[in-house]
């Protein structure tokens, strides 16, 4: 827009045109309210609403399939739209990973999940075929039409489902902190990851590509506005550096 801006403008300074057909809108403001974290208790308070949720004509077994999609979100960072295009062949059980596919912007990449969630995925794939069929290989992972033509769920599905359970966990926002929306469960993964390095000796100075790797980003500086800085990673690194900075290290070393 700003080189048509500038296009335009000079064909009205060579009165080839009486008028610039760009007008100027004022930017939007960014929001500077910080964004919700949530704390693995009320991730757990999230997970049991979700395995509680009632079937109906159409969405059957809503409950096993909105608690494994925000155990995945919460627990690898992933995004919506990265969970409802998982395809059964994008999971590979015998390696742990998932192979995200034409991501934001086209991207890919591998995601590698630990024992505990592997054993969360295969619970899932295992009642999809008790309660179905065999799964395919271009069968979506989170659906609730039929086999064999079955249709992957809508993102804005989800993040309405995400939403009713939030009103019903009424959580306390702090002052400055937006209202917590489905996308907060990237952003809480983010933060405690690094808050997990911090508590297990772990140099987060080392490991910034690791963790925008994992996240799908191609720079860290992307992975930065998910790092929210909070109490307890303050807390953290306070020791950290106290650690570091503690002069009877250095007579112990002399």
């Amino acid at each position: 827009m700003g080189m048509l801006r500038c296009f335009f403008a000079w064909q009205v300074t060579q009165e080839r045109l009486a008028h610039s057909p760009v007008r100027a809108h004022p930017e939007p403001v960014t929001s500077q309210l910080k964004p919700f974290l949530f704390e693995p208790a009320q991730v757990e308070d999230i997970l049991t609403l979700a395995s509680q949720l009632p079937d109906n004509s159409r969405a059957p077994c809503r409950g096993i399939v909105y608690r494994t999609i925000f155990r995945l979100m919460y627990g690898l960072g992933l995004r919506v739209g990265e969970i409802v295009h998982l395809r059964y062949r994008d999971v590979d059980c015998q390696r742990s990973l998932l192979a995200i596919d034409k991501s934001k912007f086209g991207k890919t990449r591998l995601v590698p999940f630990g024992p505990r969630m592997a054993q969360q995925i295969a619970v899932y794939l295992q009642f999809g075929v008790d309660r179905y069929a065999p799964w395919q290989p271009d069968n979506p992972v989170f659906s609730f039409s039929l086999f064999p033509e079955r249709k992957p769920m809508r993102t804005e599905t989800v993040s309405r489902t995400f939403h009713h359970l939030i009103l019903k966990m009424d959580p306390y926002v702090p002052s400055g902190v937006r209202q917590p929306h489905l996308h907060c469960l990237r952003h809480s993964f983010a933060v405690a990851t690094l808050l997990r390095w911090y508590r297990t000796g772990v140099d987060p100075n080392q490991r910034p590509f690791h963790l925008s790797t994992f996240m799908g980003h191609a720079d860290p500086a992307s992975t930065a506005w998910y790092l929210t800085i909070t109490e307890a990673l303050l807390r953290e690194a306070s020791q950290r550096f106290d650690q570091f900075a503690d002069p009877r290290k250095e007579e112990e070393l002399s």
